[in-house]
């Protein structure tokens, strides 16, 4: 018996019948009671008059309380305001009722109406709170009451029905339910286009425009905010983004349409997700050919030098997709390499041959050793020193294990006939303006340089990107401390813009340049336009729910040693060749003086051995020609960009306001 009512008052549409019969009770009672009490004290109706109010009475407050939505929302999770559609409904209906009476000549006292209108408030509003407490407890969904959510969607397109159809199915399982529908109570949908403003998608009203946000999500006690348009392109998202930023709730999103997967296996809803770091590039991800990589790591040997950071221990993970023959793992510091072993281990167990070798690449002979005994057809030269400010106080550092390390490996890989080299590289290393940068640019280099011979088989190449969101070092972890820890978000500068890419697609790029590499290049991937370090911070801190300069400061506290204000990708004497994947390109190889070449890194090399440090690093300056003081470049940056923006205007140096574009959804 009790699981044939909890499944019929499941039903919303059921429970909109059981609300309207209880109601059209409860108005007849209330009449019914208002003129037996008025007769005890001095004015009641006369019987024959009772059609009026009784009928017609309880014909214009359920009327008006369909109007006033006291039907049309998930009366379960009313709030407090929500309460006011019962209010209002009674009270116009009743104000019409009497109206009807004037007109059909049929005299009802004000005491009455006023009388009628509390005790059918009160019997409305009492029932609707007795029976959802009763409701609760006889569907034994209790436990579940705090965890739904008043939710806010934008957007009111395909996506966003999509949304509704699958909650509403998911309710009506008392399985999938739970765990899938108990985050989401859509309350309202926000969508651009006003004509659609005022209708309803599947029950749920479209009550405004983006620029409403703000305003809805106040009035109605949202909890969160789902933004359903897959197809918004990055402007829109980051606009809308900014919006919901103001209200202090928590975002979710679907992902961008490239992204989703259409399959009956992966509903929309367990495809919603929370904002992650990605999402602050303002643009999808960018994918690679994984036939071309399965072809070139299948069945081989492969190993990555600094396998344990966050670029070596994702290309280990990508590695180890494709069936190799062997994996193995270069590292110096154990405990990263001890994470990424157990990792796979737990993933892959016995059907990964990994190897895992704790190792330095200065060390030339214990290199050496490895080469010998483990044979690798493909090396990945991910290790690296790459912190610019600590590489600017120790650069004897920076030299020994960048600039010696990387001649180390590619001189062995070169001797052992190893098919392919692949050495990872920064867009600091373009027109350097410090040790780490310039070091970087000395590694690019001696790959060009050992391309160039002709006495052996490997082939040689170079991939540069800029800075990788979520890496060990990066702001991104630095911001997120900060915030959490309720501190001020600290920026070096205003006006300092980089380029930014995901961990994955870093990778993905290498893995990409490697499988399509003929020797000797240079490859530069597309990575759209650079963003603002400011703009990211401010960003982050909206993912958190939090308004910034306002919940949260952001100091400017000065360009750290050797900083830029803005990073490139390519130098002046580079041009760019298009490949077959049109995000990824090929600079224009620069022709190395063998002589002079080998006769500089040789000064270089001993003058850091015997850290001789003002002689290194003069070296390298003359082995770099573009290595400059960051007070040069940084001058010449800021003046070329202030002669090109007005002060006033200059989107660096003020807060950007909102424009309400439109948002089309699909």
């Amino acid at each position: 018996m009790k699981s044939k009512f909890k499944k019929y008052v499941s039903s919303f549409s059921h429970r909109k019948m059981l609300l309207a019969v209880a109601d059209g009770f409860i108005l007849v009672t209330a009449s019914l009671i208002t003129n037996y009490l008025l007769s005890l004290l001095c004015c009641g109706i006369p019987a024959a008059d009772m059609v009026v109010p009784i009928v017609i009475g309880t014909i214009c407050c359920f009327a008006f309380l369909s109007m006033f939505g006291a039907y049309s929302k998930m009366w379960r999770y009313f709030r407090s305001k929500d309460y006011l559609s019962c209010v209002f409904g009674v009270i116009f209906g009743v104000s019409v009722t009497c109206l009807f009476a004037y007109v059909l000549d049929k005299k009802i006292p004000p005491v009455f109406a006023l009388a009628h209108m509390v005790i059918g408030i009160i019997g409305i509003c009492l029932f609707r709170l007795l029976f959802r407490k009763t409701f609760i407890e006889m569907t034994g969904n209790e436990h579940r009451e705090n965890q739904f959510k008043r939710t806010m969607i934008i957007g009111g397109g395909m996506a966003c029905r999509m949304l509704l159809t699958e909650i509403k199915n998911a309710k009506k399982s008392p399985y999938e339910g739970d765990k899938i529908s108990a985050q989401f109570t859509p309350i309202c949908i926000i969508d651009d286009d006003r004509n659609k403003v005022g209708s309803d998608v599947m029950g749920v009203e479209i009550v405004g425009t983006t620029a409403d946000i703000e305003r809805f999500a106040k009035e109605k006690e949202i909890e969160q905010i789902i933004f359903a348009v897959p197809s918004a392109v990055e402007d829109e998202r980051a606009r809308v983004m900014e919006i919901c930023s103001k209200t202090k709730v928590p975002v979710k999103i679907v992902p961008f349409i490239g992204n989703l997967i259409f399959d009956d296996k992966t509903p929309l809803l367990q495809q919603v997700r929370d904002i992650k770091v990605e999402d602050l590039l303002g643009r999808d991800p960018i994918k690679f050919d994984n036939e071309d990589i399965r072809k070139f790591i299948s069945g081989k040997v492969c190993m990555v030098t600094g396998g344990g950071g966050s670029i070596g221990s994702e290309l280990v993970r990508q590695i180890a997709k494709y069936q190799p023959k062997q994996v193995i793992i270069v590292d110096i510091y154990e405990n990263n390499a001890y994470e990424i072993q157990q990792e796979l281990v737990m993933e892959y167990g016995k059907s990964l041959d990994l190897v895992t070798l704790i190792a330095s690449v200065r060390d030339y002979y214990r290199i050496n050793q490895i080469f010998k005994k483990y044979k690798p057809q493909v090396v990945f030269h991910a290790a690296a020193h790459k912190h610019v400010p600590l590489m600017e106080v120790s650069p004897m550092e920076a030299i020994k294990n960048n600039i010696v390390g990387t001649f180390n490996v590619a001189t062995l890989a070169q001797f052992h006939l190893v098919e392919k080299f692949v050495m990872i590289s920064t867009d600091k290393a373009v027109n350097p303006t410090n040790v780490m940068g310039a070091s970087k640019r000395c590694c690019e280099m001696i790959v060009q340089y050992l391309s160039q011979q002709n006495d052996g088989r490997t082939e040689f190449v170079t991939t540069r990107f800029g800075n990788v969101l979520g890496s060990n070092g990066s702001v991104i972890p630095l911001f997120k401390k900060q915030i959490e820890q309720g501190k001020p978000v600290t920026v070096t500068h205003p006006d300092v813009i980089r380029y930014f890419m995901t961990i994955p697609e870093a990778v993905s790029l290498v893995m990409e340049a490697a499988a399509i590499a003929k020797g000797g290049e240079i490859f530069v991937l597309d990575m759209g336009k650079p963003v603002r370090i400011v703009a990211l911070a401010e960003n982050l801190i909206r993912m958190y729910g939090k308004v910034p300069y306002k919940d949260v400061e952001i100091k400017f506290v000065g360009l750290r040693p050797g900083e830029k204000i803005k990073e490139e990708l390519l130098m002046d004497e580079e041009g760019l060749q298009k490949t077959a994947n049109k995000l990824i390109y090929i600079g224009q190889q620069i022709q190395i003086d063998s002589n002079t070449f080998a006769m500089k890194l040789r000064i270089l090399r001993d003058a850091a051995q015997e850290n001789k440090e003002a002689v290194a690093v003069a070296a390298l300056h003359e082995m770099v020609p573009t290595f400059v003081t960051p007070e040069e470049f940084n001058n010449h940056a800021l003046h070329e960009h202030a002669d090109k923006v007005p002060a006033a205007a200059d989107p660096l140096r003020r807060k950007e306001e909102t424009e309400h574009g439109k948002l089309v959804t699909v």
